[in-house]
């Protein structure tokens, strides 16, 4: 590595934080003002010190990205649906970053409608994004949101598709969810809280009024939920879900009458989650009712919708997660999960089909896609695995035939997958549980401890991390790198129970986990610590502190996005935004034995004098989930506590959230530093 400056040190200014007569000095707690100059200057000093320290690899980045960006259609188009009397078509143009939202009416030989270009939207913005858009049941109007500062506060506005006019509704400051009643005229959206961001309001808007005179139709108390707006697939109803990480509850409403009054679906029981999806003259229900930890199905009328009413369909079964379901007029259908694999289940209403959809592979990922219409044969779901490219498939549940509509296009005539090979092999954890790991790499490779390997995680929320495609990761594989996806605990990628086990006073087998995987790959040779790297971003990011702390002998190299290392202080400020939604996945730390716990593992409170590995650390300024000072304090800790000589990154971008850079190439931008940090570290020079 060359070096030609000397890192910035971050000014001292004790701060004590005492609770349950535990007290922390925090030599950083300054950084918290993202209004101080002071604070923007270090962190601008930070960003020149990793350009400078990076100088000599910029050549390379270049390399990186144009060939990354030129593996993707930068022409593409996704496959179109067909909903109200249009097909919809999200596609992209040559040289431009952002999509561009079309249809069509009737036929596909129609004459395209854009809707929305969000290349002119995204003009002289240094971030955007396009948030929700929804169409007028008459076809005519389309709410759509915008953020331009990348902190998730969106502003909602009304374009009329037959004169392209943007009306004068603006509403300001708002999540950007927004659905139509049915009367083309009223329009139902969530706000959040201006401090902690949660979405705690549903108001109703009405055409050519201003925002002020908005109606509040809910607002959620209890600051550990947050609400949202939604409609039926079947667009009779309106339904307000409020949610906890652990708890559910709705609230519903005829879509033809935007002046009635949401009537309880069914109150809320703490630790009982249900979603709703209703068809004819009924609702359909996926709870965990009754101690169903892995979820069960249940109907009821739709005039009787209290949970004394409701009739089991599909039971609970303890191997198998039921994650999601898809309702047609003849077939259900039923996304499942065991033995960490996803399975599509399809079963005839009159009971003289079921079956599974046949994959062979162990790495893959399937998914039903965009299924608007009840009265239909025909399937679309999503398959992709670490070698197959993402495909669309039309599949005709009578039939059994399918259609692949659309395969990931790999350009540039280098990719074949049968040059790679993919495989799941398991790690045997602290306490003897078996974790999951999905590898690929290149058929060339030996399995002799040197390679290479990049071993990233996320494990929180209960968000499995399912193996999937990804032509940019060609970028490492094509140089000799393994790639790995760790499935440990607190996701639930073997089932609700492996989130269990990965959450509140179990979380550190999340951390164990981690490691035990990490010496696995390195007992069977394909690795050493001198070329083992860990990456994880957010609540992945505070798996990459922990592991560094405790076990920063097996890795060279740290990628942490976005990263919450801050735990105690971040958890116990609750005006924070996300905080207090957060008690129910990492404990409340006003509670002493939470306090307790979480201060044993927080990255930023347990980091110590020893060899720490070479780190790259990103953040946003702006970002509203894990906010910037975490991995800025963080950093200009471990700056002082590091005892070897080696490299330790803080790149802030300035202008984006916690999604990292907008449009469509930038994001390859960020993606050819991280790659460039592992490549040079290797000596991989092209």
């Amino acid at each position: 590595m060359i070096k030609t400056r000397t890192a910035p040190v971050a000014k001292v200014i004790p701060t004590t934080l005492e609770k349950f007569n535990d007290v922390r000095i925090d030599d950083y707690f300054w950084l918290n003002d993202r209004e101080n100059p002071e604070v923007i200057d270090y962190l601008n000093k930070e960003n020149e010190y990793y350009q400078e320290m990076t100088a000599h690899t910029q050549d390379f980045q270049k390399e990186l990205y144009e060939e990354m960006k030129s593996r993707i259609k930068e022409d593409d188009e996704s496959v179109p649906y067909f909903y109200n009397d249009y097909y919809y078509i999200t596609r992209f143009e040559i040289g431009k970053g952002y999509p561009i939202y079309a249809r069509k009416k009737g036929s596909l030989s129609a004459k395209e409608e854009i809707l929305f270009d969000c290349n002119e939207l995204a003009e002289g913005q240094p971030y955007f994004k396009l948030g929700g858009m929804s169409i007028s049941p008459d076809n005519t109007m389309a709410i759509f949101s915008t953020d331009v500062i990348g902190r998730r506060i969106y502003t909602i506005q009304v374009k009329n598709l037959e004169t392209n006019e943007i009306l004068s509704d603006k509403i300001e400051n708002v999540t950007g969810s927004a659905v139509w009643a049915n009367d083309n005229h009223t329009i139902f959206y969530s706000s959040q809280d201006e401090v902690t961001l949660r979405s705690d309001k549903i108001l109703k808007h009405k055409l050519g009024t201003k925002q002020e005179e908005d109606v509040l139709v809910y607002f959620e108390k209890d600051d550990t939920y947050s609400v949202d707006i939604a409609k039926s697939k079947s667009r009779k109803y309106l339904a307000i879900e409020c949610g906890s990480s652990i708890t559910t509850e709705y609230r519903i409403l005829n879509a033809d009458t935007p002046d009635g009054k949401f009537k309880m679906f069914q109150k809320r029981k703490r630790g009982v989650e249900y979603s709703i999806n209703h068809y004819k003259d009924s609702f359909y229900i996926l709870t965990n009712k009754d101690d169903a930890e892995n979820f069960k199905l249940m109907k009821t009328h739709e005039g009787a919708t209290t949970s004394d009413n409701w009739v089991e369909l599909i039971g609970h079964r303890e191997d198998v997660l039921l994650e999601d379901i898809e309702l047609f007029a003849n077939y259900l259908v039923l996304e499942e999960r065991t033995g960490g694999l996803n399975k599509i289940r399809i079963m005839s209403w009159d009971g003289t089909e079921e079956y599974y959809l046949p994959f062979g592979s162990e790495t893959y990922t399937a998914y039903t896609s965009t299924n608007v219409d009840f009265e239909t044969e025909i399937l679309r779901y999503g398959y992709q695995s670490m070698t197959t490219p993402a495909s669309i498939i039309d599949f005709n549940m009578r039939t059994q035939e399918k259609e692949v509509l659309k395969e990931q296009q790999v350009l540039g005539g280098q990719f074949d997958k049968n040059n790679y090979t993919e495989e799941r092999v398991w790690a045997t954890a602290t306490d003897g549980t078996k974790v999951p790991i999905s590898l690929v790499y290149s058929k060339e490779l030996k399995k002799d401890g040197q390679n290479p390997l990049l071993l990233y995680a996320y494990g929180s929320y209960g968000h499995s991390m399912d193996a999937h495609f990804s032509s940019t990761r060609l970028s490492l594989l094509d140089r000799g790198f393994i790639y790995a996806i760790a499935h440990i605990r607190g996701g639930e990628d073997l089932g609700r129970q492996w989130y269990e086990d990965g959450k509140l006073l179990s979380k550190k087998n999340t951390f164990t986990d981690f490691i035990d995987c990490s010496k696995y790959v390195i007992e069977q040779n394909y690795t050493s610590p001198a070329h083992l790297y860990a990456e994880g971003g957010s609540a992945g990011g505070l798996l990459m502190g922990v592991i560094i702390n405790e076990a920063s002998e097996l890795y060279n190299g740290i990628i942490a996005q976005v990263p919450f290392v801050d735990v105690m202080t971040t958890m116990l400020d609750d005006t924070i935004p996300l905080t207090t939604g957060e008690y129910d996945e990492w404990g409340n730390p006003n509670v002493k034995k939470y306090y307790n716990y979480m201060r044993s593992y927080s990255p930023y409170d347990n980091i110590k004098e020893q060899r720490y590995p070479h780190m790259y650390v990103s953040t946003g300024l702006h970002d509203s989930q894990v906010q910037y000072w975490e991995p800025a304090k963080w950093v200009a800790k471990l700056r002082i506590a590091k005892k070897e000589d080696t490299v330790l990154y803080l790149d802030t971008n300035m202008d984006a959230g916690h999604g990292g850079a907008s449009g469509r190439f930038e994001a390859l931008k960020e993606l050819a530093k991280e790659f460039s940090f592992l490549l040079d570290l290797e000596k991989i020079k092209h």
